[in-house]
């Protein structure tokens, strides 16, 4: 046997105290070679049955040892595995004051030391150390009778050395568990923990909005997209902040979630997150940036800090490089001023957490208190990559799906959350995701949970068997599709794979399992057409009809996100058959005007520059934001979907209804649907056209017809029209109609 024994190697684990199991790929041939374990380990007898090997030690193996077994030149890491699924505790962790003295506990089971270092100021290079003490439960505790208020901490953690291992005690870390952190924009994040006192916010009685799910209509948005642009009307020293986005009567901000209409407001993450990401072409990093020209991360999805709101959004945030955001510690104050804002406004406060992964190329507490524990590898110590983003966390382990639950309820408890959508929910165990439904139930029975049903698989069914809602991709797919150039959807008159008349009928109902579809009950399926990710719908149908070239610069920027009347047609066609569907309604920031996502101009080195985007994570405001001029053009369609917002409310039976009370009229143009909702003591006549060429005629029912919504306009208030026999739908367009 020689160095390429290891290739063949599926697997070689530590199974128990003394047992190490070897798996091959295939029955292995009897070697002579010498079997030996490093650090060097007595081996009591080694059975070899075809393609595994059973070894069992003479002693027992330890934690805090990193382990290579030997086969001849063969080196092949042992992880500790099982050995660290009996470790848990109930102690708090984070800095908590007990019996008048401030007490650190962190969570480090293999670490052999745990320095507690405590600054004065976050920049400070200089703590006072402390040796913290070790339970028997892998918690690292000490105890300050003094008061620390204004002062903040970190951590060095010294462990077991070897090549699968992160500990590295020259790094300071901040805690996993602190409620603010200060952190240096530069890639690594340099961060400490803020120790602040009491906080005596005032939160005038509010406890939350109870919504339910039937009656959602939820506004996805970036905190920063509604208040940076200078149309918003936010003062300038307000803009992309939390106290800018509550600054009232202006075009931005919560007086364009109020002059919507929507009910719930669904935040991309703003729990701590590494808004630097590394430098574009910098050989001195340790990963090479070949893919972000900006440097930057400006959607949030690579949370640091779980249980701290993001500091770059207070109103003294910076993004200058080596700049520190949160030294203070008023974004926790702020964010709760956001939430309790909004809440007497009428809109529930959802947030985007990302518990999948954590961020990537900073000094994460978690990869630097015990990789091997937080998360899931492979046979060679690397990290599993199934959600895309450099490491997926162990949900499974028990201290890692304590830290998951802790956050949750610590949100709704301390900043009164309402929901939280969850960013690539099925890397999750579902043994967790049960826990959180039972334990958030237990602080709010009607808390909002919704998966993003995808991550290393798919499965939105799974999601709602366990009383969760998911994002519906199927209705977004059937109505819009999924590629604007080669997979189009209902408003384009074209079908693909399983669409068909009979799917149509379906997402009208709630895409449910009883008809082939994913949810056990409507107001499990959130239902939507875009999102943060991929194209905006305005985009989608601009590229779909053919009328911009997405392989091309826009050529006149000044009047392309103009919608012409084709386009027109179709966004009103798709906001009809999203808001008559059954479920919750989700629809992103801008999609009530059809924004258009255009790469501004900028000092990064980005070839694309002018191009139509898809995934604007890493760009500058100037591509995300949102500018109210555009929607001024557009105010048309925006006041179509103010109208639906508008009749959705009004009306139970487009909320409330069951599959029984439906009534589907037969059509013999696959591309044409219509179908009354006998329900909630109200008629409701629904006609929706997806072909491009024809005029449907559709026989009314007995009585007279109000009509509230066609391919012209969409209001609650009065009807356009009352009609008595026949109904004349236009090709790409859609009605609505009431009984009197």
């Amino acid at each position: 046997m020689n160095d390429t024994a290891a290739l063949v190697i599926k697997r070689a684990k530590i199974q128990s105290n003394r047992l190490i199991l070897v798996d091959f790929a295939e029955a292995m041939p009897e070697t002579n070679e010498a079997i030996r374990l490093e650090p060097a380990t007595p081996i009591e007898s080694v059975d070899k049955k075809e393609n595994r090997w059973i070894i069992q030690t003479a002693e027992n193996l330890h934690i805090d040892v990193s382990y290579e077994l030997l086969i001849g030149n063969a080196r092949i890491p042992l992880l500790p595995g099982v050995l660290l699924d009996g470790f848990a505790s109930a102690k708090p962790l984070g800095c908590v004051i007990e019996n008048g003295a401030f007490v650190f506990r962190v969570f480090a089971p293999r670490a052999s030391t745990v320095t507690l270092l405590i600054f004065d100021t976050p920049d400070s290079t200089d703590g006072e150390p402390f040796s913290m003490e070790k339970d028997g439960d892998g918690v690292w505790e000490y105890a300050i009778n003094e008061s620390l208020y204004g002062k903040c901490y970190g951590y060095r953690v010294n462990g077991p050395r070897g090549a699968t291992e992160k500990f590295d005690p020259a790094i300071i870390i901040a805690d996993p568990y602190g409620k603010a952190v200060a952190s240096q924009n530069h890639y690594s994040h340099p961060a400490r923990t803020l120790i602040l006192p009491p906080d005596n916010f005032d939160w005038e009685g509010d406890s939350g909005i109870s919504i339910p799910q039937h009656d959602l209509i939820i506004y996805e948005a970036h905190l920063r997209d509604l208040t940076m642009h200078p149309s918003s009307g936010i003062d300038e020293h307000l803009r992309g902040s939390y106290s800018g986005f509550i600054q009232d009567d202006r075009r931005g901000g919560i007086a364009w979630l109020k002059k919507l209409g929507v009910n719930a407001l669904e935040l991309l993450p703003v729990q701590g997150f590494g808004t630097f990401e590394l430098p574009y072409k910098d050989e001195s990093t340790k990963v090479f940036n070949t893919w972000n020209p900006y440097g930057r991360n400006h959607w949030g999805y690579m949370t640091n800090y779980f249980f701290a709101p993001e500091a770059f959004y207070a109103t003294n945030g910076s993004n200058k490089p080596g700049d520190w955001n949160g030294t203070d510690g008023r974004q926790v104050r702020e964010m709760k001023e956001l939430v309790k804002a909004l809440h007497k406004n009428g809109i529930a406060v959802l947030i985007d957490v990302v518990y999948n992964h954590v961020s990537q190329y900073d000094l994460n507490p978690f990869k630097y208190l015990d990789k091997h524990y937080y998360f899931r590898l492979n046979e060679a110590g690397e990290y599993l990559n199934d959600s895309g983003c450099g490491n997926d966390f162990k949900s499974e382990r028990a201290m890692a799906r304590r830290m998951i639950i802790d956050s949750l309820i610590y949100w709704m408890q301390e900043y009164h959350i309402d929901g939280f959508r969850f960013d690539l929910a099925h890397i999750i165990d579902w043994e967790t995701c049960e826990h959180i439904r039972d334990e958030l139930r237990k602080v709010n029975p009607n808390v909002i949970l919704i998966a993003e049903p995808w991550g290393g698989g798919y499965d939105p069914g799974g999601f709602s068997n366990r009383d969760w809602a998911a994002w519906n991709d199927k209705i977004r797919n059937g109505i819009k599709g999924w590629d604007p150039e080669h997979d189009r959807g209902f408003i384009f008159g074209e079908w693909q794979g399983e669409n068909n008349l009979q799917s149509l009928r379906n997402f009208a109902v709630g895409t449910l399992q009883q008809n082939g579809g994913p949810f056990a009950k409507a107001a499990h399926a959130v239902n939507y057409l875009e999102s943060h990710d991929n194209h905006t719908l305005g985009d989608f149908i601009r590229i779909g009809l053919g009328e911009v070239d997405p392989h091309k610069p826009v050529e006149n920027p000044d009047t392309h996100f103009r919608l012409t009347p084709k386009q027109l047609r179709l966004n009103k066609l798709a906001a009809l058959s999203l808001f008559c569907a059954q479920g919750p309604v989700m629809f992103h920031e801008g999609q009530e005007y059809a924004r258009s996502k255009v790469i501004a101009p900028t000092d990064a080195p980005d070839v694309a520059i002018g191009y139509i985007d898809h995934n604007s994570y890493e760009k500058d405001d100037e591509t995300n934001w949102l500018n109210f001029d555009h929607a001024e053009a557009n105010l048309e369609l925006v006041a179509y979907y103010r109208g639906l917002i508008a009749l959705r409310k009004a009306h139970r039976a487009l909320r409330y209804a069951k599959p029984e009370h439906f009534h589907f009229a037969n059509t013999s143009d696959p591309l044409f649907m219509a179908y009354l909702i006998e329900a909630e003591g109200e008629s409701i006549l629904v006609a929706l056209n997806g072909n491009m060429q024809e005029v449907h005629d559709l026989d009314l029912p007995d009585g007279e017809w109000e009509l509230y919504a066609d391919g012209q306009a969409a209001s609650a208030d009065k009807p356009s029209a009352v009609l008595t026999a026949k109904l004349k739908v236009a090709p790409s367009s859609g009605c609505l109609l009431i009984k009197r």
